[in-house]
């Protein structure tokens, strides 16, 4: 599946661990939404991605894509440790100058 750049990369380094490279994917300004919280600029992000990996230890596996008005969306299938693992879910993401400046996760 080829998915847009900084897309791929943010899967790339969930999946890795590498938190340094999943904040590069996202503008200083994103806005991550994610269980009904909003997480704005990347120390926020950062913060709710470790807490989400730490309470989870959840794994992100790509099933599909498409892009319309401005969001790709992506459905995954999220694997972890949580009731009703592994669900999928929709990953829509808006992009602009090459980054990731929002995300939105949910059904």
């Amino acid at each position: 599946m080829n998915l847009p750049p900084p897309i791929e990369a943010y899967f790339a380094a969930d999946r890795e661990g590498d938190r340094q490279a999943l904040l590069g994917c996202f503008r200083p300004d994103a806005v991550v939404t994610d269980e009904g919280r909003v997480h704005a600029g990347r120390g926020e992000i950062d913060a709710w991605w470790r807490a989400a990996k730490a309470k989870y230890k959840h794994h992100l596996e790509p099933l599909d894509w498409s892009e319309t008005d401005g969001a790709a969306r992506v459905r995954a299938r999220v694997s972890g440790d949580f009731p009703g693992s592994p669900a999928e879910l929709t990953f829509a993401f808006r992009r602009q100058d090459g980054r990731i400046v929002a995300l939105e996760i949910g059904a």
